[in-house]
Order: structure tokens, then sequence, then C-alpha cells
């Protein structure tokens, strides 16, 4: 088993860094140019482009370490961008900005005692400012919005609470040509799942995910650097976050939950104990990639702490995010006529690597096998993605020995499968999808119905619905049943 401590695995990414830029120096002095956009590297050329709903990162053509698009659904709608002839004289402006204005409202199809019967409401305003200034790129994105469901109105920005939620402030710059540098509040991600997460350790907002805000905002900002390596053996990327930066999880506030007992809600809030020392309580998290013969390979790794709460610490009844590192790898590419992706994350829980501490969730195997493949034969503009997941306990027989008297016992084996299917109508104006998380282990269900038209290049609006279902309270999704909503909104983009 592989393990660093926190000075040792910061210094030899020091030392990778230094030596990856010596090398690079001499690369860079006598490679020839690369194709635009590249900055140092054709590795991605080699990549085929790949259908919607597969490529999970966001694209930008000003930055060469920009991943490909998030799934159908992450992506931030193409209507809020615009471009530089939309301007009006064609020149490039002093300050880009761009942004949204958006009215959403979401209730309960249940009766839950715990909660109110509203589970969203709010206007929402998001002004996205851009500056290029000399060889810097400065970008800030900020979301003020009333929220008034919320009794809390005052700003946390860490948990997106209050009137204003922070989504970027960072700079970014490229100091040499095979290197690109980005500092500051930024949303990452990276793995090759489609709403299902193994080796993409950055922080998500799940209730914002399951009370029917836009699926962009399942992805919460970090607080981190990146820099980014680009040459001919592979790519780099390395992120460094100096604080660490959790989940924003179920509390009860907002979402009834399953608390070991019984579902609870805004009458037992969750309280937790979270790593917060600044380069104390930091992480690190890496990915190498490679593309060959059109197919991306990856690896990954990840020194940090569990992103939500895995551990409890009874004297003083609160949940503790334990030590976590993640050694994974993905390879995606075309298979037939569609793109197949498969993940493997082996998850080495550092509080618990015998797996004799009840209060401490085990090591983890997770694996992943997804396919995603257009089906023109059937209807024009209609895609059809499949993915099946697994979560395997390590040190299984040891969980059961010490598990306490009268608790419940997890499966050893966590089976999970997903079905995406999306069909864009009337000019692609009209999109319908639906997205369905199956687990047959748990038995239950979470199904997310969606439709969005856009009216115009400026004017869409949605309706969807979050529907969970399972006859056991204490599976993770059977414990949501009592806060299934539906959702509508109306968004105004310039």
């Amino acid at each position: 088993m592989i393990s660093f401590t926190r000075d040792r695995h910061i210094g030899i990414t020091a030392i990778l860094i230094m030596l990856l830029m010596q090398s690079a120096a001499v690369y860079s002095d006598s490679a020839p140019p690369l194709p635009a956009g590249l900055s140092g590297s054709s590795a991605d050329d080699e990549m085929p482009a790949l259908p919607a709903g597969l490529e999970n990162e966001p694209k930008d053509a000003d930055d060469p370490d920009a991943p490909p698009p998030l799934p159908m659904g992450l992506a931030t709608d193409p209507s809020t961008a615009k471009t530089d002839a939309q301007s009006g004289d064609g020149e490039k402006p002093w300050l880009d900005m761009s942004g949204f204005w958006e009215v959403r409202s979401g209730y309960r199809l249940r009766n839950d005692k715990y909660e109110k019967d509203a589970a969203l409401g709010e206007s929402r305003l998001q002004l996205e400012m851009e500056k290029d200034w000399n060889v810097f790129n400065f970008k800030v994105t900020t979301d003020l919005y009333y929220d008034w469901v919320s009794e809390n109105h005052s700003v946390d920005l860490e948990d997106g609470q209050g009137f204003l939620d922070l989504r970027e402030a960072s700079v970014s710059y490229s100091p040499f040509d095979f290197m690109d540098l980005k500092v500051g509040r930024q949303v990452l991600t990276w793995g090759t799942g489609d709403m299902v997460f193994i080796n993409d350790l950055f922080p998500k907002d799940w209730q914002a995910f399951f009370i029917g805000r836009d699926t962009e905002y399942l992805k919460a900002p970090s607080d981190a650097i990146k820099a980014s390596f680009y040459n001919d053996i592979a790519n780099i990327n390395i992120v460094y976050t100096p604080r660490f930066d959790s989940d924003r999880f179920i509390t009860g506030d907002r979402l009834s939950y399953w608390n070991g007992s019984r579902i609870a809600g805004s009458d037992s809030i969750i309280r937790t104990d979270k790593p917060d020392d600044w380069f104390g309580d930091d992480e690190l998290a890496m990915r190498i990639t490679k593309n060959i013969a059109g197919y991306e390979l990856a690896a990954y790794g990840y020194w940090g702490y569990w992103k939500s709460p895995a551990g409890f610490d009874t004297s003083t009844s609160k949940y503790t995010f334990p030590k976590l590192n993640v050694y994974g790898a993905s390879t995606r590419g075309q298979v037939g006529r569609g793109i197949g992706n498969v993940e493997l994350g082996f998850y080495d829980s550092g509080d618990d690597r015998a797996g004799n501490d009840p209060f401490v969730d085990n090591s983890q195997l997770r694996y992943l096998l997804g396919y995603e493949q257009d089906l023109p034969e059937l209807a024009s503009d209609l895609t059809v993605g499949l993915q099946y997941y697994v979560e395997q306990m390590l040190h299984y027989g040891d969980y059961r020995r010490n598990l306490p008297a009268g608790s419940r016992a997890a499966d050893e084996f966590r089976h999970l499968l997903t079905f995406r299917i999306t069909k864009l109508y009337w000019n692609q104006n009209l999109t319908c999808s639906l997205f369905t998380y199956y687990s047959p282990s748990d038995e239950d269900v979470y199904m997310r119905p969606n439709i969005h038209y856009k009216v115009n290049d400026d004017l869409a609006v949605e309706a969807g619905a979050n529907i969970f279902w399972g006859d056991q309270k204490s599976t993770f999704f059977g414990q949501f049943k009592y806060n299934t909503n539906i959702y509508a909104s109306v968004r105004y983009s310039f």
C-alpha cells in the first residue's frame, strides 16, 4: 500500500515541478510551433470529438489547459456566452461582461414534517467579468440572489449561503509556453463519469442538486492553485488547495435525511468538525493524461480528506472528515459508433486502514463503466447513455465484527446503474431529457426529468423534477423520498 505524509507529498510535488520546468525549457527551445490553443501540446488533437453528455469538463478556447465540456446538464447554458461580434462594433471591449437573471421556484410533492413545503424559491443575478491585462487574465463570477425559502441570509462563501455566492475570482498566467498557472477561486473538474464521480475529488453541492437548482451548481468552487504542464510524453495537472474545501453536503436545513436511527431534518442539523487550518489542512490532486490512438488515458492521485462527513467523534457528537488518499485511472475513446469509458479508484481511508473503527468509513474500491451513443436511426438528435458503477467496501469482515450492537450493516458491494436519454426538438431549441439512478442492491431510485426551451438567444424557460423512491429509509436515495419535488425557472441572459 502506498502512503504519503503531507510534508513528503508536497516536497515530491515541488521537485516534480522543478524537473518538469527544466526539461520542458530544453524541449521548448527545439520543438516546432504547435497548433493554436494547445500552448505546448498536440496531444489533445489526437482525441476525436466526443458526443454531448460524455465530455465532462468545460472547454475554453483561450485556455489550453481547459478540459472537455461537461456532460449535458452540467455545462453552463451557451446562451449566457457572448462573442466579441455581439459587443456591437466588433472590437473587444475593455471589460468583457456577461451573465443572467433567473427566477426559480420548487415545491415538494410529499408531506415532510421536518421541512417546508417550498423546496426552492429564489431570484438570482449572475455577473461574469473578464479582463486581459498584459499577460494576465482576470475573471470574476458572482451570484447575487435572494432565497425566500431560507431563513439565513448571512453570507458564507464556503457553504454558498446568504445573498452572495462567489463562483470564481481567479487570475491566469502562462509563465512558459509549456506551462499554465491559475490562482484563486475556480470551479474544477476531471474524470470520465456522467454525474458519477470517482477521481473527481473537487467539491460538489449536493443540496443544490437535489432541490432543483441548475445542474451547473452541482460543482462548487475551490480556492486553489492549478498548474498545468504540457509535453510530448504526457500532460500533467497539479491542483493544490491550501485549506480543505468540503462538499456542500446535506445538513438537514433544506432536505430531510437518515440520521442513523430515523428520518430527520431541521430538527436535527448535522454538526461537523471540519479541518480548516490554512496550509495545515490542505489538499493535493494530480492528473497525468496522454492520448494514444484516439484514446485518452489518465492516472490520478489525491491526498486530503473525505469530501463529505465519513466519520463520527463520540466525545463531541460531531461528524468528521477523516484523511483520505485516492489513486485511480481512466480511459475514454470510441467504441463502435459511440464513446466508451472506464474509470477505477482506490480509496485509502487513512484513519481506518484496518477497517476496525466502526465510526470511520472503510477503504473502498470504486469502478465505473460507461457508454454513450447517438441514435439517428431511431430519431434525429437522440442520445442515450448508460453507466454501471460499483462501490466495494474493503475489510468487510472487520467492519461487521466491530459494528455496534443494533446498527444496520451496509452492504459490501453497492451497485448503481444510470441511464440518460436526451432528445432535441424544434431546431435544437427544445431539450427533453431524463437522467435516472437505480441501485439494485439498495433497491432505490432517483429520477431527474427536465425540459428546457430556448425562446430566443436571451430567454429560456425550464421545468423539471427530483423524484426519489426506496423501500428502505436508510438507503442513499431512499432517505430522500420525502424531498421529491418539482421546479420551474425563467432565465434571461445578457
